[in-house]
C-alpha cells in the first residue's frame, strides 16, 4: 500500500471460497469506512453456497446439524429468511410453513440456498458502501506466492490458461477438503461426497465406515435410491424398499460401535460457567509451564460436579483421570444395544424439548468444550497427544449431536431389516484390493465382505505438506503448528517440536521470519484442526471471518496513518 494524504490507493483483497468462511469474511471487510477492492474466486459454478451445502454435492435428504437458533446472523436469520419466502418457493425447498422454527433443523440444500442469498445480499450491500467486488465463480486457484509487498495468485478457469492476479490480502477460505475423485477402486467410495454418485450403488451389500452425521448423510443417500421413508398411521416412520431391492443392506462401522445422540434441548445464549471459565483457564495457561492439561481437567471436572453432582457420581468423576474420562463416558453406550440406546435417548431428547427442560451435564460439557480450547495450542506434545487421543472425543461426541429425524431414520431402516451397528474395536483392516468391487473389513477374526464401501469418517486434519499451493510450498513459508517438548525428567531440558496442521498466528497468518507478505491468512477448517480441534461447522466460520477481516482492516487503518 502506497500513498499520501489526499489520495490513498484502494487495497486489494482475495478471497478463496465462497462458503460460510468466505461470507463472514466479506461481511467485516465491507464494514470498512474507506473503499475496498474485494475478489471472490470460487471453484463451483454457483458461488456463496459451500461445499456443505451444494446440491450439485449434497443429496436432499441430507440433513444440517445445526439449527436455526445456533446460526449466526449474517444480513437476517434463517427463520427470517424462509418466513419470506413464498408458498411455491417452500414447496420447493420441501418446507411446511407451519414447521418453521429456529430449534428446527433444515435439509443441508436449504441451507446452500439460504447462505446464497445472504451472499447475494452482501454484494449488493458492499457495493451500495462503494467497494469494488468481484465474484469470479468457476475459478480455481492453482497457485499462491508470497511476494515482498503482494501475493500472486495463478487463477484457472474451465478452457483457459492460468492468470496471474496481485492482492495486498489474501485469505484461504476453503472449507472442507474433499478428493475430487470419490469412487478410487470400483464401489470403494473414500467420502460420502459428492451424494450424487452414491446413487449409482447398487442394492447391495453396503459398508459405511463412521457412524457420526457423515456415516448418516452417506446410509441416507443410499437408502433413498432403494426405497423412502414415509410416517404410517400412528405418524412413526417406515422405511419402505423399492421392488426388486431386496439385496439391499447397509452395516455402519467405527471403533465403538455408538451412534451419535439426539439433539438435546438447551438454552441459548449460554449460561455462564461458574468454574471452567475462560478467565481460570486464562490463568491456568500463564501458570503452567507443564502439567497444563491435567490442571484444566480438574477445572472440568469442579465444573461437571457443580452442574450436576448427580451424573458426576454415577460416572466416578471424582476418580478419573484425562486417559480414563472417555471409558467412563461411553462405557453404558457401548455396553448396550445401539438401536435400543438410541431409541430411548430419541424418546428422552423429544420429551425434554417439549418441555424446555436442559440435562446439565450435557449442558454443562457443551458449554466447557470452547473453554477448554483455549488451553490447546499451549499444551506440550504429550499432553496434546493425550488430548486428542482421549479428552476430545467427549466433547466431540456430546456436540455433535444429530437431528431427531436422522435418528427416527436410523431406527425405520433397522426395522426394515436394512440396518445393522459394527464395532471394529481397535485393530482392524480395510481391504480393498483382494476384492475386484467394495472392500473386506477385517476385526476380531471376522471378515465382512461388501460390495460397495464407504468411508465417512468425516474431514481429517490436513498438515502444512498438504497445502496445494506449489510455490507455497516451495517457499517454505507454511510450517507444521509448533509446541514444546520435555527431553528430561526434572523438566529443564525442552525442544521445539512441529506436531501438525499448520503454525499460524492468532490471526490465522502463517508464523515465518522471511522479509515477504505478512497478509496471507489461512481460515481453511482442514488446517486448522490440529491446534483448534472444535473448529467446525457454521458457527466456527463466523469466528474465523471475523477475526480475519478485522485483522486486514486494522492493517489497513495503520498503513493509513503512516503511508509508506
Amino acid at each position: 500500500m502506497q500513498g499520501d494524504n489526499d489520495h490513498i490507493m484502494t487495497s486489494e483483497i482475495a478471497i478463496i471460497g465462497s462458503g460460510p468462511t468466505g461470507i463472514y469474511t466479506l461481511k467485516g471487510l465491507i464494514e470498512s469506512p474507506r473503499p475496498v477492492s474485494i475478489t471472490i474466486f470460487e471453484s463451483e459454478a454457483e458461488p456463496g453456497k459451500g461445499t456443505p451445502y451444494h446440491p450439485d454435492l449434497n443429496d436432499r435428504a441430507m440433513l444440517s446439524n445445526i439449527a436455526s437458533i445456533e446460526l449466526p446472523r449474517i444480513c437476517e436469520t434463517l427463520v427470517e429468511w424462509l418466513m419470506r419466502q413464498s408458498d411455491d418457493e417452500l414447496q420447493r425447498l420441501g418446507i411446511e410453513r407451519t414447521a418453521i422454527g429456529e430449534r428446527e433443523f433444515y435439509p443441508r440444500v436449504v441451507l446452500g440456498e439460504f447462505l446464497h442469498a445472504q451472499f447475494s445480499q452482501l454484494l449488493a450491500m458492499g457495493k451500495a458502501k462503494g467497494h469494488s467486488i468481484k465474484v469470479k465463480a468457476a475459478h480455481r486457484v492453482r497457485d499462491i506466492e508470497l511476494r515482498k509487498s503482494d501475493i500472486r495468485l495463478s487463477v484457472a478457469a474451465a478452457d483457459i490458461e492460468p492468470v496471474e492476479f496481485g492482492f495486498d490480502h489474501v485469505v484461504m477460505a476453503t472449507g472442507h477438503d474433499w478428493p475430487e475423485t470419490t469412487e478410487i477402486r470400483p464401489g470403494y467410495f473414500l467420502s460420502p461426497w459428492p451424494a450424487p454418485i452414491l446413487k449409482t450403488i447398487s442394492a447391495c451389500r453396503v459398508g459405511i465406515l463412521g457412524t457420526s452425521l457423515s456415516g448418516i448423510d452417506a446410509l441416507i443417500t443410499v437408502s433413498t435410491a432403494h426405497g423412502m421413508f414415509l410416517l404410517d398411521e400412528q405418524g412413526d416412520l417406515q422405511y419402505r424398499p423399492l421392488p426388486g431391492t431386496e439385496g439391499f443392506h447397509a452395516t455402519m462401522m467405527s471403533r465403538k460401535g455408538v451412534l451419535p445422540e439426539a439433539d438435546f434441548y438447551c438454552e441459548i445464549p449460554y449460561r455462564p460457567l461458574q468454574i471452567c471459565t475462560e478467565d481460570a483457564v486464562d490463568e491456568l495457561i500463564r501458570n503452567h509451564k507443564h502439567g497444563l492439561l491435567d490442571a484444566v481437567f480438574e477445572l472440568f471436572k469442579a465444573e461437571l460436579v457443580s452442574c450436576d453432582p448427580d451424573y458426576a457420581a454415577s460416572i466416578g468423576l471424582s476418580l478419573l483421570t484425562v486417559e480414563t474420562l472417555a471409558l467412563a463416558y461411553f462405557h453404558k453406550r457401548e455396553t448396550t444395544d445401539p438401536f435400543s440406546w438410541a431409541a430411548r435417548n430419541l424418546a428422552e431428547a423429544k420429551a425434554n424439548k417439549e418441555r424446555g427442560y436442559t440435562v446439565e451435564w450435557r449442558y454443562a460439557i457443551l458449554r466447557m468444550h470452547e473453554v477448554v480450547a483455549r488451553a490447546i495450542p499451549h499444551l506440550d506434545a504429550d499432553d496434546l497427544k493425550l488430548f486428542h487421543k482421549h479428552f476430545k472425543t467427549v466433547f466431540v461426541d456430546d456436540y455433535a449431536t444429530v437431528p431427531h429425524e436422522s435418528i427416527q431414520r436410523l431406527l425405520a431402516l433397522h426395522r426394515a431389516g436394512k440396518l445393522e451397528i459394527v464395532a471394529l474395536g481397535n485393530d482392524s483392516d480395510i481391504d480393498n484390493t483382494s476384492v475386484e468391487r467394495g472392500a473386506i473389513v477385517r476385526f476380531d477374526g471376522n471378515d465382512l465382505r461388501f460390495d460397495a464401501f464407504i468411508d465417512a469418517t468425516g474431514q481429517h486434519g490436513l498438515s502444512a505438506r498438504d497445502i496445494p499451493f506449489p510455490t507455497l510450498l516451495e517457499q517454505g513459508v507454511v510450517r507444521k503448528a509448533a509446541t514444546t517438548a520435555t527431553l528430561s525428567l526434572d523438566g529443564d531440558d525442552e525442544a521445539i517440536v512441529r506436531t501438525g496442521g499448520v503454525d499460524l498466528d492468532d490471526q490465522f497468518r502463517p508464523v515465518f521470519e522471511d522479509d515477504l507478505s505478512h497478509n496471507l491468512y489461512c481460515g481453511s477448517i482442514a488446517f486448522l484442526l490440529h491446534k483448534l480441534p472444535f473448529v467446525q461447522g457454521i458457527t466456527s466460520a463466523r469466528d474465523i471471518g471475523e477475526t480475519i477481516s478485522k485483522a486486514i482492516l486494522e492493517t489497513e487503518a495503520k498503513a493509513v496513518l503512516s503511508p509508506a
